[in-house]
């Protein structure tokens, strides 16, 4: 099936992607499907020399780029948006094969890079500077915002096609050219995705605007993070790996953009609409089988709601049809690979040896016919003193911890109690303890994602995305995120014929 959906978009002979045993001495990846545990195919892997000629071709395409006046760009992003309206469905279909989600989130995020694409298209013509007043007669100052260069992006497999955009369809409008270093985990998606915009900017006169670079960290991800002819590396991923993107750019002056883990928390108050709530808790905490940075990992639960709420989550949960995520009905798939089985499993034995009570899940699924990696969604109940320390950590796995509370800001507390910053929500329908949660003065949610009667996953493109401490503190796709991806430059003119010096100082 794969090898038929990548013919259909012209990647059937592309040199990279190996079906069979791979011949020659060029490193490959393995592809596996995580719903069936079996190799796709393999794909060849870059090397230092593949590496330096890609980088090259992408400042090069800079050089050329920067000079096209940003209203232009945005015509050729614009046809890009157009290129995966068209072929929607069959990248979510390579999503669905080499990552397993199911097929709604799959073309779903592809319709998130189309909803990018029509953003920058008018970002293209609002790339606004600004005049200002100069203290000294005769002269005028205005800022101005200028293309920045190649722009190095790494991205995880869990939204193997969404992040490229909201950073590629930025940079673009804005006089970047792009690098992309995709995860190992989802390279078809990648090869997909890159080949669509390249073929695009070739067509219209741009070519090299769009690159791949594909390897493990040593090979390629340390050369892209140390090369200092790309002034920003945009990177999304644990918070280990953000470490040391962070470390490597910042020994070098670069900037780095960072986006990195999220241990959410979903407050509900006492006063809450249970039935709405249960049904956002429900998505956000196993919708792609918990492996979203925004999952909701952590709920909170006034203590008057708390049994009544479990019980709706519980039953609830026992009617997700869990399975292959390309057939109609299923609502979770697998997880991506057999190591993060293992790590949920460990995640629930830890929280069983300190006191946590197991309420629905816990185990491994069993889908007949199918040898993936498949677990239960599965909710833990916190002791009664709100001590489960495992909690405190990030599993990239759907399970959710069930704390109680009495009193707001005792929820709020445990909510900013992680080294985390990502997504927060609460559910209430007070009106004061909701802004209270959105606490101008900054004591209430610590989080770059603050939601009120929504779950903390499935943000929409024309707000900044990012989150605060380990999260990094970066921001991608809208408001004015597109300023990450270009220099601010100050511009004083003087028309006035006399030499005049700031702040009244006389030099004669």
């Amino acid at each position: 099936m794969i090898r038929d959906v990548l013919a259909s978009l012209g990647l059937s002979s592309d040199p990279r992607v190996v079906f069979g045993s791979p011949s020659g001495g060029a490193a490959c990846a393995v592809v596996n499907d995580p719903t069936t545990g079996r190799p796709l195919c393999s794909v060849r892997l870059d090397d230092e020399h593949s590496y330096a000629r890609t980088i090259t071709q992408s400042v090069e395409a800079f050089r050329r780029w920067r000079e096209v006046p940003a209203p232009v760009r945005g015509q050729l992003v614009r046809a890009i948006g157009e290129e995966f309206r068209k072929r929607k469905a069959a990248i979510g279909a390579i999503i669905t094969a080499e990552v397993g989600k199911i097929t709604s989130e799959a073309v779903g995020e592809v319709q998130e890079t189309i909803d990018i694409a029509d953003f920058a298209v008018g970002l293209s013509r609002q790339l606004y500077g600004l005049t200002m007043p100069s203290e000294r007669p005769g002269h005028a100052m205005r800022e101005q915002w200028l293309p920045l260069g190649p722009v190095g992006v790494i991205s995880a497999f869990n939204f193997p096609n969404a992040v490229w955009a909201w950073n590629a369809m930025i940079a673009a409008v804005c006089g970047d050219s792009v690098v992309w270093k995709p995860s190992l985990l989802a390279p078809l998606t990648a090869l997909a995705t890159n080949a669509l915009a390249e073929r695009v900017a070739a067509g219209m006169g741009h070519p090299g605007l769009f690159s791949l670079v594909m390897g493990t960290d040593d090979v390629i991800g340390e050369r892209l993070i140390a090369d200092a002819r790309l002034p920003l590396i945009s990177a999304t991923g644990s918070c280990r790996m953000g470490r040391r993107v962070g470390q490597a750019v910042a020994a070098r002056l670069g900037r780095s953009l960072l986006e990195l883990g999220g241990n959410n928390a979903a407050i509900v108050h006492s006063d809450a609409d249970l039935a709405l709530a249960s049904r956002a808790i429900v998505f956000a905490a196993v919708g792609t089988c918990g492996q979203r940075c925004t999952t909701t990992r952590r709920l909170i639960v006034h203590e008057k709601v708390a049994d009544e709420l479990v019980t709706r989550l519980s039953k609830a949960y026992g009617s997700i049809r869990i399975g292959n995520p390309a057939e109609e009905g299923t609502l979770v798939g697998p997880l991506i690979h057999p190591r993060a089985v293992e790590e949920f499993l460990a995640a629930v034995a830890a929280a069983k040896s300190q006191g946590g009570q197991v309420i629905v899940g816990g185990t491994r699924a069993t889908v007949p016919s199918l040898a993936g990696n498949f677990v239960q969604p599965t909710i833990i109940r916190a002791p009664a003193n709100n001590q489960l320390p495992i909690a405190m950590q990030e599993t990239f796995a759907p399970i959710l911890y069930v704390f109680t509370y009495r009193d707001p800001e005792e929820a709020i507390a445990l909510q900013n109690s992680v080294s985390q910053g990502l997504s927060s929500a609460i559910f209430t329908s007070n009106a004061s303890l909701a802004e209270r949660f959105l606490s101008p003065a900054g004591t209430g949610s610590d989080c770059g994602l603050a939601y009120v009667n929504m779950g903390t996953s499935g943000a929409e493109i024309g707000g900044a995305f990012g989150g605060e401490k380990e999260t990094g503190g970066g921001r991608e796709s809208g408001s004015d995120s597109w300023k990450a991806y270009m220099r601010r430059q100050t511009c004083s003119i003087n028309f006035s014929g006399k030499l005049e010096l700031a702040q009244g100082i006389r030099f004669e």
